[in-house]
């Protein structure tokens, strides 16, 4: 697995990423309707251009393949942290927050995290702050907000993903 940023030819597949992910993983916490209101298909590339303007993204690559991505704010903020299906459960998101974390030392993440992602972000330290609903398209959900405080280490630099060439990751 490769870990890269995000180029502008790479939006649809990160489009596909995420509607399949919430269609199919998200199946066991949403109902149909819900899922449809919050990744509908086909999945509109020019508005997944806008949304993924302003963040920083990190893509994991496998083959020819965008398998996961993450796109966070220079804040702390992580907007999305998607795996495709399939490729859940193999470490994937884990290697994608791991980037996040060494690129923005000693700052304090935070998320809105579904009823899918919250068990991630608690084994990764993360705490519930607020349980919040939420409505999309009149369809209402629960989501968490959460945070983590980030200790930097001693001496550490950040290592910003544009500044970074492709890395291999075993």
């Amino acid at each position: 697995m490769n870990v890269r940023t995000c180029t502008e030819s790479d939006v649809a597949s990160i489009a596909v990423v995420f509607t399949e992910s919430i269609h199919v993983l998200g199946a066991s916490h949403y109902d149909a309707s819900q899922r449809n209101a919050w990744a509908p298909r086909p999945a509109d590339i020019e508005a997944w251009s806008a949304r993924l303007s302003g963040l920083q993204t990190l893509l994991a690559i496998e083959g020819d393949a965008v398998i996961g991505f993450i796109s966070y704010e220079l804040s702390g903020h992580i907007e999305f942290l998607y795996t495709a299906p399939g490729s859940e459960r193999r470490g994937v998101a884990s290697v994608l927050y791991r980037e996040v974390e060494k690129a923005l030392p000693g700052v304090s993440l935070f998320t809105e995290a579904s009823l899918v992602a919250k068990p991630f972000f608690l084994r990764h330290g993360f705490s519930v702050v607020e349980e919040q609903n939420v409505s999309r398209g009149g369809v209402m959900f629960r989501r968490y907000a959460m945070r983590k405080a980030v200790v930097a280490q001693h001496g550490a630099q950040a290592d910003r993903p544009a500044l970074r060439a492709v890395r291999r990751l075993s």
